[in-house]
């Protein structure tokens, strides 16, 4: 067992956390959670620990939050206002060692020495540890832990333990911690288990088995209460005692389903394998996945390490079997916002899976389709027409935002996010296009995507409403910069939502072409005639943009350019938000940003932005912006790295990997799987200019002068491609597929199947913006 407890070698896989701190506990637990899309698992301790449950005192800090989740499965907890919220399920990690009737904890003894590992490379959590008790007993303990993503119902747990002395009284107890938390008990069997959410009816199944050898030798357990084993032994000095625990969990959304046969069926298969081909087959599945997905940069260490570490966690966190769930906030990682999910799944993670792994944004876009009917009805409650998508959802559909919360003076204060922030409806359409386009995937396109287009197309033209000065105004709004509530023609929603409209009149032509039967049906499914379309475009011609034409500059909202200006660098040193230095009233009344807004609309629609508008728009803006949402700084990193300015790129791009990359993050709640997204688009979106809108695959690369080369891999419309940008060239390798046209840096040509393309790249592709600004 011991050879695979060592971490990888190779350097730069591998991120290490030496000692203990209840300052930064929690937020490596977030940091080296473990995932595969269905199962999600904070990187708690599992020896030493004590045990963990609410606490209403909140001056106390927990030392540690073991979690363990499946994904979909949400309830209402006892929370003022009731919101749903993701439900953790038993903590299946958890191991006691009790010697000579003492148990071992953390707090008590002397920590000789405690170190985690994340080894991204495997997908594997390795924990080494020696403690010695009050007693004078050393022991010394190896881990590791698990979630298979070659069988998504599985996870492993090994442990290795060794005592300094004989005649110990060893007692190791292993349980399900927990199994009762939040969930009413339907069925507890030896090896089985079965828990009810009392609000949503869902049900989760959790079978398990372990094992003991000393010295190769099997150690019966003792069985007293379900899903717990207790193995017992006097211990010899050196002895080395190896565990193995197995878990396999299934999820039913549906009371009268029972998931109790699936996860007995997944155990089953896991014992019978074996844990080493548990093991083996799932570091197989972590190399498929990282040679799809997986960065290469040479010359720039840290970033490659954090390019790496969102890769992982984008990995984790994607199941492209499960279209019925899609990605929080936090992923599978943390509580912060219960589970919610997000604009940030459309806007900041799709890309990456659209690009390398289509099949996981496929499922992810099926969430929504799933969702439409909710989405349908907040925009009837709303008063509109179409699809209104919640701004935060769960597993309905249903606006899972809550409308006040209790401030710190315990006054409610009133959320406005979920009646204003309507982009989102914009920004769901725009990834349903960009993974079409990407794809080439008819049938999602024919059978759901083009729906979504037009469902959401309607709402805006019914969001839009005609005014006496003749133009189309959007009033009452929230966008991305949520500093400023209840705005009027903000920029980022009007642009959005007018593409959003001409794209599903595109969209529309477009199925009539290839499948007029369907489209016929389609019409007269959602009702939608002639005089309507009509609207559309009457909408298209006359919503409100912002843009001023004499200047190129677009007004973010409007009556923004009359706010105070404030130089948002004085505050640079402030450890806080602006907002809570400054407070809610002035951060309202000046030119404060919280993040990208129309910096993220030079980002998503450059097109809207002709000759030197990005440029002029992200000068503007980039100094208003305090960034406070781990949002903003990868969406600036990448805008400046289309627009040539290498180095503030990468100081972006530094800064969002700080966020959960840093010795002491503020992760406790989980990771920002945006932000994490977030720097992939900024390397391959931004530097490597990758597009995946175009009519071909396009590239226009604007390599930073530390960076010698950077490689990765693309999916392109059912092809494989393999690309490597250097300061002059570009090389692409068409690894499996069809032959294709590519356009690097505005030349098309073709590129053939098994064969590689070499493209020379003019100087000027390297200008830095103050040259191009000149």
């Amino acid at each position: 067992m011991l050879e695979v407890l060592q971490p990888t070698e190779e350097p730069g896989w591998v991120l290490a956390h030496e000692g203990y701190s209840v300052l930064t506990e929690s937020a490596v637990e977030s940091r080296f959670a473990l995932g595969n899309g269905f199962l999600g698992m904070r990187a708690s301790r599992s020896t030493g620990r004590g045990p963990t449950w609410a606490s209403w005192l909140s001056y106390i800090r927990w030392a540690s939050w073991p979690r363990c989740y499946v994904a979909g499965l949400f309830d209402m907890p006892n929370t003022e206002p009731p919101v749903p919220a993701l439900v953790p399920v038993a903590d299946w990690s958890r191991v006691r060692l009790i010697l000579d009737g003492e148990p071992l904890v953390a707090r008590e003894g002397v920590m000789l020495y405690g170190m985690r590992r994340l080894d991204m490379r495997r997908g594997v959590l390795l924990s080494e540890w020696t403690h010695r008790t009050p007693a004078g007993i050393t022991a010394t303990g190896h881990e590791l832990r698990l979630l298979s993503l070659a069988d998504r119902a599985v996870g492993l747990q090994l442990q290795r333990i060794v005592l300094d002395r004989d005649g110990i009284e060893v007692r190791l107890e292993a349980s399900f911690g927990l199994a009762g938390l939040g969930m009413e008990p339907v069925r507890l069997e030896n090896d089985l288990g079965a828990w009810r959410t009392e609000g949503t009816g869902k049900v989760v199944a959790m079978a398990g088995a372990a094992s003991l050898c000393l010295d190769d030798a099997s150690i019966n357990p003792e069985r007293p209460f379900p899903l717990r084993w207790i193995f017992r032994w006097p211990s010899k000095a050196g002895q080395v005692a190896e565990f193995s625990r197995l878990v396999a969990v299934a999820r039913a959304d549906r009371s009268a389903e029972d998931p109790a046969p699936r996860a007995t069926a997944a155990l089953e298969r896991s014992t019978s394998a074996g844990w080493r081909a548990i093991l083996e087959r799932h570091e197989v599945a972590w190399d498929v996945n990282w040679s799809a997905s997986g960065i290469r940069i040479e010359g720039d260490d840290d970033l490659q390490r954090a390019l790496r570490f969102a890769v992982y966690h984008l990995t984790s966190a994607a199941n492209p079997d499960d279209d019925r769930v899609s990605i929080g906030a936090r992923g599978l990682t943390g509580d912060a916002y219960f589970g919610h999910v997000f604009w940030d799944t459309e806007t900041y993670l799709l890309p990456f899976y659209t690009a390398v792994w289509p099949d996981a944004a496929r499922s992810l876009l099926m969430y929504r389709y799933h969702t439409l009917s909710g989405a349908r009805a907040k925009a009837e409650l709303c008063g509109y027409r179409g699809a209104l998508y919640p701004w935060e959802s769960a597993d309905t559909g249903e606006e899972t935002t809550p409308e006040t919360v209790l401030g710190p003076d315990g006054k409610p204060i009133e959320i406005l996010t979920g009646k204003m922030e309507h982009h989102i409806s914009a920004d769901v359409a725009y990834a349903v296009w960009q993974y079409w386009r990407a794809t080439g995937d008819d049938e999602f396109f024919r059978d759901a995507g083009a729906e979504i287009l037009l469902e959401t197309a309607r709402f805006w033209a019914s969001r839009a409403v005609a005014e006496a000065d003749g133009r189309r105004h959007i009033r009452k709004v929230i966008g991305p910069d949520e500093y400023h509530e209840n705005v009027d023609d903000n920029a980022f929603t009007n642009v959005m939502a007018r593409w959003n409209i001409a794209c599903a009149l595109r969209a529309l032509d477009l199925v009539r072409q290839r499948w007029p039967e369907h489209a016929s049906a389609l019409q007269d499914r959602l009702a939608l005639d002639d005089r309507e379309l009509d609207d559309w475009r009457d909408a298209i011609a006359r919503i409100v943009t912002g843009l001023d034409t004499a200047t190129g500059l677009y007004e973010q909202f409007a009556g923004f350019h009359a706010l105070r200006q404030l130089n948002v660098a004085d505050y640079a040193d402030h450890a806080l938000p602006i907002d809570v230095v400054i407070g809610r009233e002035q951060t309202q009344g000046s030119q404060v940003i919280k993040q990208a807004d129309v910096v993220a609309l030079i980002a998503l629609l450059p097109e809207a932005f002709p000759e030197h508008g990005a440029t002029i728009n992200f000068r503007h803006y980039e100094p208003r912006c305090a960034h406070g949402s781990s949002l903003s700084a990868a969406m600036h990193a990448r805008v400046a790295a289309r627009l040539g300015d290498a180095d503030m790129a990468l100081r972006y791009m530094r800064e969002t990997a700080s966020l959960d990359l840093d010795p002491d993050p503020n992760s406790a709640g989980g990771i920002r799987i945006a932000g994490l997204g977030g720097l992939w688009q900024a390397a391959i979106l931004g530097i490597a200019g990758l597009n995946l809108m175009g009519e071909t695959l396009e590239l226009d690369p604007k390599l930073p002068l530390s960076w010698r080369r950077l490689s990765f891999k693309v999916r392109w419309q059912g092809r494989s491609v393999g690309l490597s940008v250097a300061a002059d060239v570009v090389e692409a390798t068409l690894i499996d597929g069809d032959p294709m046209d590519i356009t690097v840096a505005g030349l098309t040509r073709n590129l053939e199947a098994r064969s590689s393309l070499r493209v020379d790249l003019p100087s000027e592709a390297f200008r830095g913006v103050a040259e191009v600004c000149a």
